[in-house]
């Protein structure tokens, strides 16, 4: 071999020995995860900073497992550990370990505020959005001023304006707390306060005990701002609920206003019509849930129709066995009526069991969503648009065909509308059959709110009533009004003078309305009207 050659060859193995110490001296993950335990908070905090530097997707739950308290170490070998309930796991691959002694990774103030500045740096930069999303307002939140630089680099990235605008508020928040110049802190304070929510209100009345002199006025401007604009909220929130509980009284009381309004007959088992219907939708989705779990999100559409034919036939069963041998006599049906019932209340809690059932949201109506400065759930939103259709289709029925323009002629005049040729026990039928199919469907929307139990019906029998009876008797447009009344007067009591007095209050003012104008806000006219 020649010297050349040689001296290659020297060189090359010179350098395999120099870089050899270097390459061990890189630990692996699993090493630098077992490091967590060791040496004093330093040291751990060392290696949090090595770790978040490896930017493995792992790292970012393991660093949250050792700030929630969630790591142990095995006292045999010192390997870490994720304790997931009674079950220790490998935390790299979520595979049960088997130990018997262990002790926690302990961690002070010192290395949570690290570990904080750890995960923001692998998550304010992800890829995927809902990640940053949590990240920046893991940030916001915890205002740490460590996170300022991280903070700094991840906006100047940021596309999406509702993280950007996080990131933003974020780094007013850390400005507030830095040695900044006095306009860097009024332009954070500004930044601030255009979020115009409760948590901005918050971070600025954290901020006004700490403030400089100069500073304080900037805050307390931004804080009467916020809640000025808070309480208009406050108050469209409050007409949203009113709206919202006016939905429930007038999908409970729609069919009662065609029922009571067309036959004079006051029906005491209504509210037992909007328990069958809750309970049809438990059936159907119980049925669903066994069989075809991938049409669940489907199971309102398919109760609501099943829902509206079980309860008019119970209701047209009703009226041609009992009802109809009861006209003229209003005690007589209050006191049959109540007796129905008792027996269909009796019957459900014989085939059900007398305890709440259970009937799930479909996903489509779960969560909740912001507009503006209101918080509106789904299920609300839907029942609310579900009773306004409801609404103009039995209008619609009740203006546009054949049996509407029946029950009209039945409603202004019984006795002449019989003798033009209206069959009007077949108009009693369909009308008591229509009013409970109504009210079966109120009970479908209803099970997505209120528990489903044989006592349902109870809760809404009352005011369902004096939704009827303030609107108008018969009077379709009239019970609108009135649930629309009822329901956002009360939602403004309650916060006065509780539930309970907030309902004895809206009685009373009914009655005292009732003296004036017995009949109701909207009164059928003309020359014929029954009494």
């Amino acid at each position: 071999m020649t010297a050349p050659r040689l001296l290659q060859l020297l060189a090359l193995l010179l350098g395999l020995l120099i870089a050899a110490p270097a390459q061990a001296q890189t630990p692996d993950l699993p090493t630098l995860v077992n490091a967590l335990s060791q040496g004093s908070f330093a040291d751990k905090g060392d290696a949090v900073a090595a770790l978040a530097a490896t930017g493995d997707e792992h790292v970012a739950t393991i660093l949250g497992a050792l700030g929630e308290g969630n790591l142990y170490a095995r006292k045999s070998d010192g390997r870490v550990l994720l304790k997931s309930g009674d079950t220790y796991l490998d935390p790299l691959t979520n595979e049960p370990v088997e130990v018997t002694d262990t002790e926690k990774v302990r961690v002070n103030n010192s290395l949570r505020g690290k570990i904080r500045t750890a995960i923001g740096q692998l998550t304010l930069l992800s890829a995927d959005r809902a990640t940053r999303l949590s990240a920046a307002q893991s940030v916001l939140k915890n205002g740490d001023p460590e996170t300022l630089e991280l903070l700094t680099a991840a906006l100047e990235k940021e596309t999406d304006p509702q993280i950007k605008a996080t990131m933003e508020a974020a780094r007013a928040v850390i400005t507030l707390k830095s040695d900044a110049s006095l306009e860097d802190k009024q332009a954070a304070v500004a930044t601030i306060a255009a979020r115009n929510d409760r948590d901005a209100q918050a971070m600025l009345q954290a901020a006004l005990g700490s403030a400089p002199d100069e500073l304080k006025p900037a805050i307390e401007s931004g804080i009467d701002t916020i809640s000025r604009n808070l309480a208009v909220w406050d108050v469209a929130q409050n007409v949203w609920y009113g709206v919202s509980l006016s939905s429930v009284l007038l999908l409970a009381a729609i069919g009662l206003a065609i029922t009571f309004g067309v036959m004079g007959v006051i029906n005491m088992a209504h509210g037992e019509m909007v328990m069958l219907g809750a309970y049809t939708t438990f059936v159907v989705q119980e049925v669903i849930r066994q069989n075809f779990p991938g049409l669940f999100d489907y199971s309102l559409g398919i109760a609501l129709p099943l829902a509206f034919l079980v309860t008019a036939l119970v209701g047209i069963a009703i009226e041609r066995g009992i009802i109809r041998w009861l006209y003229g006599r209003p005690l007589e049906t209050l006191l049959a009526t109540w007796g129905v019932s008792l027996i269909l209340q009796q019957a459900v809690r014989t085939i059900f069991g007398p305890t709440n059932r259970q009937v799930g949201n479909p996903s489509w109506m779960q969560g909740a969503f912001d507009l503006g400065g209101l918080s509106i759930t789904w299920n609300r939103f839907w029942i609310v648009i579900f009773a306004i259709a409801v609404f103009f289709a039995l209008l619609a029925i009740l203006n546009r065909t054949a049996l509407g323009l029946q029950m009209r002629a039945v409603t202004q005049n019984r006795r002449m509308a019989s003798a033009m040729g209206i069959r009007t026990p077949f108009v009693d039928a369909m009308t008591f059959g229509l009013g409970s199919g109504i009210a079966g469907m109120a009970g479908v929307a209803l099970s997505q709110i209120d528990n489903v139990s044989p006592n349902l019906g109870q809760g809404y029998i009352i005011d369902s009533f004096m939704v009827v009876v303030f609107g108008g008797v018969g009077n379709l447009w009239g019970t609108l009004v009135g649930a629309l009344t009822l329901g956002i007067a009360n939602k403004f009591l309650e916060p006065y003078a509780g539930a309970v007095l907030a309902k004895i209050l809206i009685l009373v003012f009914i009655i005292l309305f009732i003296q004036r104008r017995p009949r109701g806000l909207f009164a059928l006219k003309g020359r014929a009207v029954e009494a």
